[in-house]
């Protein structure tokens, strides 16, 4: 069972590595003014979502549902376990919306600015501080 935590911990720092900086090409691809700086950003982001982000995030929640199948009559009895995959529910939610806005910038039709893209990028870092704080400290009420 520690293989499976630690290749699930591995995918995570994948998933939020290609989470954390997807959307900071999207600043850069909303500031792009030319069509070959836009093209580049195009083709860097399909391949960070679809080479890194998208597997790595399948990978987690693959091993997550393991670690979690193993022993989900102990988990499943806490209230941070729920809190916790509340949080991982948000990152999948976010990652959605990384999809649905790389598409629209590809195509030109997005209405976002990249000072919203900024502070896009910053969401998911409050989202893992809790994630972890959760699964690290396991607070009791």
């Amino acid at each position: 069972m520690l293989w499976v935590k630690a290749f699930h911990i591995i995918f995570v720092v994948c998933w939020f590595s290609g989470i954390f900086y997807l959307p900071r090409l999207f600043v850069y691809h909303a500031m792009s003014e030319d069509q070959v700086s836009k093209d580049r950003f195009v083709v860097m982001e399909r391949k960070l979502f679809w080479g890194i982000t998208t597997p790595s995030a399948i990978a987690t929640i693959i091993l997550g549902t393991w670690l979690l199948m193993a022993n989900a009559t102990y988990f499943m009895a806490w209230w941070w376990m729920h809190a916790k995959l509340g949080l991982v529910a948000l990152v999948v939610a976010f990652h959605i919306y990384c999809w649905w806005y790389m598409k629209a910038l590809r195509e030109d039709s997005s209405i976002r600015t990249h000072v919203f893209f900024r502070i896009f990028n910053e969401l998911p870092v409050f989202m893992l501080v809790g994630i972890i704080v959760l699964i690290v400290v396991k607070p009791t009420l």
